[in-house]
């Protein structure tokens, strides 16, 4: 039986540093993987879009979001995609996040910008309205203080939600922790991510960009989705074996 094709599903950014950012991170999942058929789509502003990408498979594919938590993308416009492509068999993929491979490789970010131990953090994270994205970068924020030694770790946001990363940072120092990092909780740079570092008053770690965690984990969540999707042909299959 032929695997489904990897679809990673990027947001797109008019940053061109993102698109060679997600061209990286799967080059590693095919070092990881190199007969998996893996291949980009993009929701928005960069090429391919998701839809040609879809157009252009056979067969059977598991969309991966290379996106951090719950959200529109995820909820509406990935399924939309899948509704559209109704020449494949598609499975989607949960988001990459809320996963301690992630928290490792923010914490990795973080020593490398010169997070010292004790030292506070923000989680500076894109932000969206829908409460369930909330949800998993807070809970991303509490793994990572786990992770950090228990220091406190703020969930703050480069816009649609509250509170933004200068604001986390006064909070912070209103509790007396003025030594504070900020981590990027983006999987590519751009606008948000460079914004966000403008506000630390300390480190700013670099996005998390094509760290070997983070291929770790597209493959993780493909072979979750992998396995729901191809369990109903086996089955199948095994009926057919059944009254031959």
């Amino acid at each position: 039986m032929q695997q489904p094709a990897l679809v990673a599903v990027a947001h797109g950014s008019r940053d061109p540093r993102a698109l060679l950012t997600a061209e990286a991170l799967l080059e590693r999942v095919r070092e990881l993987r190199p007969r998996l058929d893996v291949r980009l789509g993009h929701i928005e502003l960069n090429h391919p879009l998701l839809g040609r990408t879809l157009e252009r498979a056979a067969g059977s594919a598991v969309l991966v979001p290379l996106l951090l938590g719950r959200g529109t993308h995820v909820k509406r416009d990935l399924p939309a995609a899948a509704a559209r492509a109704g020449h494949l068999r598609i499975r989607i993929a949960a988001p990459l996040g809320p996963h301690p491979l992630l928290v490792e490789a923010l914490y990795e970010r973080l020593v490398e910008a010169g997070w010292s131990p004790g030292s506070a953090v923000v989680l500076a994270a894109s932000g969206s309205r829908d409460p369930d994205s909330a949800t998993d970068v807070r809970a991303t924020a509490g793994l990572l203080s786990e992770r950090l030694g228990g220091v406190p770790v703020m969930a703050a946001y480069a816009s649609g939600a509250s509170p933004g990363v200068a604001d986390a940072v006064r909070a912070l120092a209103a509790r007396g922790l003025h030594r504070v990092a900020v981590a990027s909780y983006f999987t590519a740079p751009g606008r948000f991510a460079s914004a966000s570092a403008a506000a630390a008053p300390g480190p700013a770690a670099a996005p998390l960009g094509a760290h070997p965690a983070l291929a770790r984990l597209v493959l993780q969540r493909y072979d979750e989705a992998r396995a729901a999707l191809v369990a109903p042909v086996r089955q199948e299959h095994s009926r057919e074996l059944a009254t031959a």
